[in-house]
């Protein structure tokens, strides 16, 4: 299968975005960047290697992927984030599937890399992502974070993983966090969800147990009691800013 377009949007990925197009670039035909104003050399090392680049403004994941997607002209679209890359065996397995093929997607496996080492616990173990689609089958559920692909048809599921080399340091991870709590909590109050205390208290040892003890997160180490507290700090943040919101609105 040759007839696949590349697509993926960034925001000053200058450090990243060689790595994930060479990946896939012996497998695809296109490769589609949407780009949100990137101030580093992103867009100029999209361009050299080969990608068309748009520029848009950021409204949300969703919005911004399914843009990404109206611009994909193949049979096929992946879907990958800039931290991401393909391995030589996924990118094998993905050119070998037939374009009469009976699945309208794939799910990917991904492995997740948090402060430089592998996570293999934590939750972040065994993690299927749906990211390639046969074009006009699927689209992005409008969220404005924590954005997954909605597909019409039978789905299947490839053997080889993908890598993600995610939050190489902490200043990278809060500068994320800030923005994806503050896109979470407006989901919510889209949403309509209620703001309770005694529910936030509640869930906030439970976030923590259920990465650290049930998900095993103990066994990656550091790594994984770090990735447990900061996981269970989004959950307390996301929903003070959804009072907060609530605050504001009244």
């Amino acid at each position: 299968m040759k007839d696949i377009s590349l697509f993926i949007i960034t925001k000053n990925e200058g450090d990243k975005i060689k790595k994930c197009i060479e990946s896939a670039a012996g497998i695809v035909s296109e490769i589609i960047v949407v780009d949100s104003d990137s101030t580093d050399n992103t867009v100029e090392t999209a361009k050299s290697l080969g990608a068309k680049v748009y520029q848009r403004e950021f409204t949300g994941f969703a919005e911004q992927k399914n843009f990404a997607l109206s611009k994909c002209t193949g049979k096929w679209a992946l879907s990958l984030d800039a931290d991401e890359s393909l391995t030589k065996e996924l990118a094998e397995e993905i050119s070998a599937i037939s374009d009469e093929a009976e699945a309208n997607g794939y799910y990917l496996l991904r492995i997740n890399y948090f402060l430089g080492g592998r996570m293999d616990y934590s939750g972040l173990d065994k993690e299927y992502i749906l990211r390639l689609v046969r074009v006009g089958t699927a689209s992005y559920k409008n969220v404005l974070v924590h954005e997954s692909l909605e597909i019409e048809g039978t789905t299947k599921y490839l053997t080889h993983p993908m890598m993600h080399f995610s939050y190489n340091n902490l200043e990278v991870y809060f500068e994320k966090f800030n923005k994806y709590t503050t896109l979470a909590a407006a989901d919510l109050f889209n949403k309509k969800k209620r703001f309770s205390l005694t529910m936030t208290v509640l869930r906030l040892p439970f976030e923590f147990l259920k990465r650290y003890i049930l998900k095993r997160g103990f066994l990656d180490g550091i790594r994984g009691f770090i990735w447990s507290v900061i996981s269970t700090f989004y959950v307390f943040v996301k929903y003070i800013k959804l009072w907060d919101l609530k605050r504001r609105s009244k």
